[in-house]
């Protein structure tokens, strides 16, 4: 089964043209079921960029996804053009009274922020506890994991002394978890943040649950079974070249940065880096959307109660 999106979204024509199944609302009227409503809260400046990725994930399975695109109600994005937020993204303030199967919080570029000096961080927080009456399942991802974990769980992120920038191998910790069915004892993850989650301070929290870990850049993925939500640090969606996009972006700027680890072939800048997460991506995003369906109610009313 597609995913459906608007016909004239960029992604649209990026998906068909990869071989990924979508349907415009037209066509997905046609079909007799219900489809999962999974939103994304897109807090990431490339919305374009970042909406086409998560799409490519939860768009890889056998079900029928309906995916809205959801911003802060106040915040202006200054990287995408006004057009395209007014023609796709609704502020969140439209969608509250509506229920979602699940919704992904994205990663933002405001690590050096602590969390309340963040301009939409009150609203973010009605966003979080908002979850737990009106989403099945939330993914919070990088910032956004990091966001949730410290609103339900008080755990904070740290500052790193340099930046965690490459490809890492990290360990399946939790081999039995539904979330890592088909996973391999260890799999290679995007890695691009300032900041860390420690594990010591994930295992003194009580209902946390480390399933993905690495030795060089500490906890990945991790269950809050309590609030219905998984939150990962790195970046399974990304594309084979969004860690070039931004080491030639600083190295353009003149901004301080190294060469991202174990990215480029003999580690060198001109040669095409290889995608070597995209399975275990699929694998992560289809294992949730198939725990979402397995589990959601049917009845869109009864979500959150």
């Amino acid at each position: 089964m597609p995913i459906k999106i608007p016909s004239d979204l960029p992604a649209y024509d990026v998906l068909t043209r990869e071989g990924v199944m979508v349907l415009d609302e037209g066509e997905a009227a046609l079909q007799d079921i219900r489809p999962l409503r999974i939103a994304l809260l897109n807090l990431m400046p490339k919305k374009i960029q970042t909406e086409t990725q998560f799409a490519r994930l939860i768009g890889a399975t056998p079900l029928q996804i309906e995916l809205s695109l959801i911003r802060m109600s106040e915040h202006k994005t200054k990287n995408t053009a006004s057009e395209h937020m007014a023609s796709f993204y609704r502020p969140f303030q439209e969608v509250r009274e509506e229920k979602f199967d699940g919704l992904i919080i994205t990663g933002a570029p405001i690590e050096h922020l602590a969390f309340g000096d963040v301009t939409y961080w009150d609203e973010l927080r009605e966003v979080m506890a908002w979850t737990q009456s009106n989403v099945h399942s939330t993914l919070g991802v990088c910032w956004g994991g990091m966001a949730m974990i410290n609103h339900f769980h008080g755990v904070d992120k740290h500052m790193l002394d340099a930046k965690a920038f490459g490809c890492f191998r990290h360990r399946n910790l939790a081999p039995a978890s539904p979330y890592l069915r088909g996973f391999s004892d260890d799999c290679v993850i995007p890695v691009s943040r300032w900041t860390e989650m420690r594990q010591s301070e994930i295992d003194a929290t009580t209902g946390l649950k480390t399933l993905l870990g690495s030795d060089d850049v500490g906890p990945c993925l991790v269950e809050d079974a309590a609030h219905r939500a998984l939150y990962i640090f790195n970046h399974f969606e990304y594309d084979r070249d969004t860690l070039k996009q931004e080491y030639d972006r600083d190295v353009t700027d003149g901004t301080a940065i190294t060469l991202p680890a174990n990215y480029y072939p003999d580690d060198d800048p001109t040669k095409t880096p290889l995608n070597r997460w995209r399975s275990h991506a699929h694998l992560l995003y289809g294992n949730w959307i198939n725990e979402i369906y397995q589990s959601t109610p049917f009845e869109m009313s009864r979500i959150g109660t």
